[in-house]
């Protein structure tokens, strides 16, 4: 009888969940529904259908999408103020000074609710959704009812949650602010001591240096010991910027001047991002002019409407070969 009971007791109630998320249990407890059903062959069928829908391009239709892209894969430190969509943070724990994306916190927690109640959100995060903005915007809505002075604990996202193209304000800017290290993590980074110093220490010592191009969008410089790296994200679809990049490359107006060599391409989250290598002695500054002027030429290379030559088309071939896929 007591088993019974103890069992009987086990089973969740019915209309407990049925307005709200069924709660995530092993895959062969029953699942909390009530259904009588293991979880793995009831709602956990419908979580793990859910994880497998790999969203492409999560960050299309936010502003700044090849920036979301480069903050995301590309660049160690860097922050950039949000700004909420209205109403969102109406049910917030407390006030909410300000809104920050950061490129990566301290053990890569999802996001950071600071004692004056300001918000960290990480991007460079695990996503467990197979939607990253779904996975951001989870960790985003939880920031803003966490207690002041707490990071946001890892967690999976439900599957009908809101996205970032539905809490942040669409019409503001995304201005990117790349940092040479972390001291962004702490309110004041200057009076850090001990253990808290050591290993902000450590973290700077590992970002590579990065600057952010002026001349032309979502561009960035990076340094490294042996040559320095031009890595560009941009927003035309894969096939089109492959046969414009093949046309300025057959012809010997795919690099960026003497020293400089267009080398390949990433993939991320459905954008291509050519990848240039530079000379060590090339800095972000000496690559202003020269990214401009390509620019241009990409331009014209976009716009030429005749078909590919045998000589653009092994071009092409070759382009494609050096492809990576980040993600």
């Amino acid at each position: 009888m007591a088993k019974k009971a103890a069992k009987k007791s086990s089973q969740p109630n019915r209309a407990a969940v049925a307005d709200g998320a069924v709660p995530v249990v092993g895959a062969r407890e029953d699942c909390p529904c009530g259904s009588g059903r293991r979880y793995k062959a009831c709602h956990g069928r419908q979580a793990a259908h859910a994880v497998q829908e790999l969203v492409h391009r999560p960050f299309e239709g936010l502003p700044g999408e090849a920036d979301w892209v480069a903050l995301r894969e590309l660049v160690p430190a860097a922050t950039v103020p949000l700004t909420l969509a209205a109403g969102v943070a109406d049910g917030a724990t407390g006030e909410v000074p300000s809104v920050t994306l950061a490129t990566v916190l301290p053990l890569a927690w999802p996001a950071l609710r600071r004692p004056d109640g300001s918000i960290l959100l990480g991007l460079q995060t695990q996503s467990s959704s197979g939607d990253l903005s779904r996975d951001l915007a989870d960790a985003l809505t939880e920031a803003l009812v966490t207690e002041p002075g707490n990071p946001v604990p890892t967690r999976r996202a439900a599957a009908d949650g809101p996205r970032l193209q539905d809490l942040l304000d669409l019409a503001a800017p995304f201005v990117p602010a790349v940092h040479s290290g972390f001291e962004f993590w702490l309110e004041d980074a200057e009076a850090a001591t001990g253990e808290v110093a050591a290993s902000l220490e450590r973290a700077n010592a590992s970002a590579i240096p990065t600057e952010k191009i002026a001349s032309v969008p979502s561009a960035y410089w990076c340094g490294t010991p042996d040559k320095n790296h031009l890595r560009w994200v941009m927003t035309v679809p894969e096939e089109t910027l492959l046969d414009a990049l093949a046309r300025l490359s057959a012809v010997g107006e795919a690099s960026l001047g003497e020293g400089t060599k267009l080398v390949g391409s990433f993939r991320a989250h459905g954008l291509t991002v050519p990848v240039w290598d530079l000379p060590v002695e090339m800095t972000a500054a000496d690559c202003e002019k020269p990214a401009a002027a390509f620019a241009e030429r990409l331009a014209g290379a976009l716009a030429a409407p005749a078909p590919l030559t045998a000589e653009e088309r092994r071009a092409r071939a070759n382009l494609v070969s050096r492809q990576v896929t980040l993600n």
